[in-house]
């Protein structure tokens, strides 16, 4: 299905340097992210980086909250720093940051309200981890009312089996899950 650029935005999801350094196979996501992001620059969707972002301090981490007392003990995703630095091909200055202090795109942050007042209607989503972020942005978005794509070679999990599983048998309950080829020849 060809998207109405006015109504739609292209969701980048973890693609920081802190993150990227700790997940093995990014390096075959990351030319297909790129790929997208043009397209979207080309198209004129509306383009938005969510990522990880703290507080100097992480005051939002509590001692019990295991997937970021890593982040807190080693300082790690304080905007600003390196390790929060979206990828160099896929953001550049001025794009639409959004930052999180949780697993999922729309957790504690005015993202929704952005697409919302954009009149934005369908996601275009990818990135790492495929059972992290994505999913957790797959089931707000869908409980939402967005309709959503999934750019499945744009996304990478740790566990293979889980990537595979969430793209053939989960995401296509949620939404239209593609190739970053497919859904480029589409939308041109």
């Amino acid at each position: 299905m060809k998207l109405e650029p006015s109504k739609t935005a292209v969701l980048t999801l973890d693609l920081q340097k802190g993150i990227l350094a700790m997940v093995d196979g990014y390096e075959s996501v990351l030319p297909n992210a790129s790929r997208i992001v043009e397209l979207a620059r080309k198209k004129k969707y509306q383009l938005v980086h969510v990522g990880l972002g703290f507080s100097e301090g992480h005051p939002a981490v509590a001692d019990w909250d295991t997937p970021f007392l890593r982040a807190q003990q080693n300082n790690l995703f304080v905007k600003g720093s390196p390790s929060a630095e979206f990828h160099s091909t896929i953001a550049q200055p001025g794009d639409l940051i959004i930052y999180k202090q949780r697993i999922g795109a729309f957790s504690e942050n005015h993202l929704n309200l952005t697409l919302r007042a954009r009149g934005i209607e369908n996601l275009v989503l990818f990135g790492i981890s495929t059972s992290g972020i994505v999913l957790a942005t797959v089931t707000r978005a869908f409980d939402l009312d967005f309709r959503l794509t999934i750019i499945r070679d744009a996304c990478c999990d740790a566990d293979a089996e889980v990537h595979r599983v969430l793209t053939e048998k989960i995401f296509p309950k949620r939404g239209a899950v593609t190739t970053t080829d497919a859904f480029i020849s589409e939308q041109e």
